[in-house]
């Protein structure tokens, strides 16, 4: 079986059950940073073969596990934290495994973006994960215009170098929407900072080193910009009042 495992996104006591069981059953470990799985593993008493698959060598990689798979083994694969496939390896791995009609599952847990997008506070029902847009603003904007008339909620992954570029051209772009921009999740200095973009890049712009990887959550498109503003129960309660009386 080849199982795909989520591991903690920051807080190792987020770690399941069932993740560690599988971990100690399985016949090798395949991890994007062998010495980070290694440490994770070392802390819950796990003394398993750990091999390298990662974006420079997934094909590779893949071709190993499949023969390993075939041979009856099984095999887990981690990332740094969270799920396999989401913004990290894994995606070719199983479709490998299933064009090989090979048996393929997965242990979930902890995702970064899904955390973000509940406590962002912005609407959650609908919502598109564009993953890591382009390095260089003319790419960038490209990558922002393509959903800037789509109503669903928008998320973004970003390195600290390149978020308040990135704030700025999503402002370009989109307008001065309701954001959100997370980091360190599960983390003692776990941050949510909430605003519109302006707002967030004067947040973050006087910082001079920011670290860690970033989510930014922006509002969808409306025609009534007046859905994107915060609103509070008292505007609930006259909306609702409202709508009894028509």
């Amino acid at each position: 079986m080849l199982y795909l495992v989520a591991t903690p996104i920051g807080n190792l006591g987020d770690m399941t059950l069932r993740a560690l069981e599988i971990l100690r059953s399985v016949d090798l470990i395949a991890s994007e940073d062998t010495r980070k799985t290694g440490l994770m593993l070392k802390h819950f008493e796990i003394q398993k073969p750990l091999m390298a698959f990662h974006e420079h060598n997934e094909q590779r990689a893949g071709q190993r596990i499949e023969e390993l798979l075939r041979q009856g083994q099984s095999v887990a694969v981690v990332t740094d934290a969270g799920t396999p496939g989401i913004s990290d390896p894994g995606f070719t791995l199983v479709r490998r495994a299933i064009n090989a009609d090979l048996p393929v599952t997965m242990i979930p847990g902890a995702t970064a973006f899904v955390m973000a997008l509940v406590l962002s506070g912005l609407p959650v029902h609908s919502f598109t994960f564009r993953g890591f847009p382009p390095r260089k603003t003319v790419g960038r904007q490209k990558f922002i215009a393509q959903d800037k008339e789509a109503p669903h909620t928008l998320i973004f992954y970003e390195s600290p170098y390149r978020l308040v570029d990135f704030l700025r051209d999503a402002r370009e772009v989109l307008g001065d929407r309701q954001a959100a921009v997370a980091n360190d999740l599960t983390k003692m200095f776990e941050k949510i900072e909430r605003g519109s973009l302006s707002q967030l890049i004067a947040t973050f712009e006087p910082i001079s080193k920011l670290k860690g990887e970033y989510i930014v959550v922006i509002a969808g498109a409306s025609k009534d910009e007046k859905e994107h503003r915060t609103f509070s129960l008292e505007d609930m309660d006259e909306e609702v009042d409202t709508d009894e009386q028509e």
